[in-house]
């Protein structure tokens, strides 16, 4: 087993609470760890045998389009469709962090972050 990390990947979407959030949108970095098996890879030497992340990374980028009132929901669909579309996910930790968030104050960020393993969602 071993750790595939995809790093702070930036995107700019619209969820959010208030309408200018949903209107103009803002940054948003996703983190996500994922525990998999990869001896198969290892030896062959094949993306077939790998667990792909560049599919990983557009998984997540489809889920960022769709808007959102709240992370929460959005950081579930990830979760899911991660376990859903790639069986071979044993661990996974997502993050997801809404930049300069609209808290009356000076935030850099604010983030919400689930980890686990597929059968404690």
């Amino acid at each position: 087993m071993a750790f595939i990390h995809l790093h702070d990947m930036e995107f700019y979407a619209y969820h959010g609470h208030f309408k200018e959030e949903q209107e103009v949108g803002n940054y948003f970095i996703v983190n996500v760890s994922i525990e998999t098996d990869i001896s198969k890879a290892a030896q062959s030497d094949k993306l077939e045998d790998a667990l792909d992340y560049q599919k990983v990374y557009k998984l997540i980028d489809e889920e960022m389009k769709i808007k959102s009132y709240l992370i929460e929901p959005l950081l579930m669909r990830i979760v899911y469709r991660l376990f859903n579309d790639f069986p071979s996910i044993e661990f996974l930790s997502l993050s997801i962090a809404k930049v300069n968030p609209p808290l009356g104050g000076k935030v850099n960020r604010v983030s919400l972050q689930w980890q686990g393993k597929r059968n404690q969602l």
